[in-house]
């Protein structure tokens, strides 16, 4: 019988193929198999070994190329024919990247693994388009927050208490953080600008909109929570991948705007 081998789950980082950690590629390098997402830089497949197994399960909203459940059962199947697994996931794999369940999933069969850090989105992405997440003058405090939000309607007593706690987080967001990265949420962006108003952020905040951040495709379109709708229509189509950043640190990007003005 073979020896078990290793997993590593590792971040890609946030699109830029060198923003990858040292670590991060050293793992490729080393991988019999590169099970690998929709956000990961493919360009990082050729650090692996021309011999490397490379799998796609990238997902989109309503089409799931393997679902989480496969996914699972396929790292542990690899790992258990002996064969060194790398799981390469954009950003941070623990940043909305699901890989506390897949961890779970090997610790329980107790396969070994190791979890690599990568440099995730919220940061990079609009440091990318000149804008620091914190600042002196600007903000102290900062969250990342998954986009994929809806707006529920509450008919049982049950549903009213978690509706209450959901607007205590939008309150906390809108009122106890300074800078907000919203992941993926170009789509639900009026429900979220609505969400931040109505629980007493001032309108006149500032936002930027960042699709394909740190690619040279990057594109940005800024404004505030009061009409950066229409200037989303007005400007650029702008689809997911993409960062929503809410905060007074978006009016650093006039100053400091650097990648997009590279020639």
């Amino acid at each position: 019988m073979s020896k078990t081998g290793r997993v590593y789950l590792v971040g890609a980082g946030p699109g830029d193929p060198k923003l990858i950690t040292v670590k991060g590629l050293e793992c490729l390098q080393q991988a019999d198999v590169v099970i690998y997402d929709r956000l990961a830089n493919p360009a990082l497949l050729e650090h692996a070994p021309d011999d490397a197994e490379r799998i796609y399960c990238g997902k989109l909203p309503d089409n799931h190329a393997m679902r989480q459940e496969a996914i699972n059962a396929l790292l542990a199947e690899k790992a258990l024919e002996g064969k060194t697994v790398v799981r390469l996931k954009g950003g941070d794999p623990c940043v909305f990247g699901r890989v506390g369940e897949e961890a779970e999933h090997l610790a329980q069969l107790g396969i070994p693994f190791e979890i690599v850090p990568g440099v995730t989105a919220g940061i990079a992405v609009p440091a990318y388009a000149g804008i620091p997440v914190t600042h002196r003058e600007y903000g102290s405090s900062f969250a990342v927050v998954t986009g994929h939000l809806r707006e529920g309607r509450a008919e049982t007593a049950e549903a009213e208490d978690a509706q209450d706690a959901v607007s205590d987080k939008w309150q906390a967001l809108a009122k106890g953080i300074d800078t907000v990265a919203f992941y993926m949420g170009v789509g639900n962006l009026p429900f979220i600008r609505k969400q931040l108003i109505a629980h007493g952020r001032a309108p006149e905040t500032p936002v930027a909109v960042i699709a394909w951040g740190t690619m040279p495709e990057q594109t940005t379109v800024t404004g505030t929570l009061a009409d950066i709708e229409e200037r989303l229509a007005a400007g650029p189509h702008i689809s997911n991948p993409a960062i929503i950043l809410v905060g007074d640190v978006v009016n650093m990007r006039e100053k400091i705007n650097w990648f997009e003005r590279m020639e």
